[in-house]
């Protein structure tokens, strides 16, 4: 996908669930939760052994469901990601083999940064899509804004992820350096696990009906 329609669908979305999942076979019913409550998005994460089969079984069923990859910590992982069908990759930090993979084979990646320096490394990958991480143990929305400030001008926006809830989101989306948060929240691994999937579609609502407010 071109990073720009993926970057505006992330911003009309939001928020992008971030997702542990054990489980191939819970997939598609999670998926449907969250299409329902009104967010058809997802970052499957590298934390379980089933991500890269639930990201292709997602792929092949639910194609319009906007996909990503998170918690790549390794080119491997990375190239599967892709492989299996992501269209976009995160991690929790910013690591320059993996960066360099991911610009290889045309792959948008958003790397963890929390300083200047981090940041600057990610633009000099030609990134100025950088995952805030984490979130609100570094200072939230001020350390966002006072961060960004001398980056306004590259464009540059983050998902910040960590201890983003339904209480703090408005604060988050309403800074225009906010591309859309990482929500941890609204699909939990013990949610999915024990198949609640109305509050999964609850919970995807109200992010949902949170972020139209703000972004309309």
């Amino acid at each position: 996908m071109e990073l720009e329609k993926l970057k505006e669908r992330m911003w009309k979305m939001g928020v992008v669930p971030v997702i542990a999942i054990e489980s191939p076979d819970l997939a598609l019913p999670m998926a449907d939760a969250l299409i329902e409550g009104g967010l058809a998005v997802a970052e499957i994460t590298f934390r379980t052994e089933a991500a890269a089969e639930v990201i292709k079984a997602l792929r092949q069923s639910r194609p319009d469901i906007l996909l990503g990859a998170g918690t790549i910590l390794s080119i491997e992982n990375l190239e599967k990601a892709k492989e299996c069908g992501a269209v976009f990759g995160v991690s929790p930090g910013l690591n320059p083999l993996i960066m360099k993979r991911a610009n290889e084979i045309d792959f948008p990646f958003f790397p963890g940064v929390v300083t200047p320096s981090e940041i600057e490394q990610g633009l000099g990958f030609n990134t100025n899509v950088l995952k805030f991480f984490p979130s609100e143990a570094s200072g939230g929305t001020a350390m966002i804004k006072a961060v960004s400030a001398p980056y306004a001008h590259l464009g540059v926006k983050f998902i910040p992820t960590g201890g983003v809830t339904i209480n703090n989101l408005k604060e988050y989306l309403k800074l225009p350096q906010v591309l859309a948060v990482g929500g941890t929240w609204i699909a939990k691994k013990e949610m999915i696990s024990e198949k609640r999937w109305d509050d999964i579609k609850k919970n995807a609502a109200e992010a949902r009906a949170v972020s139209k407010r703000v972004r309309g």
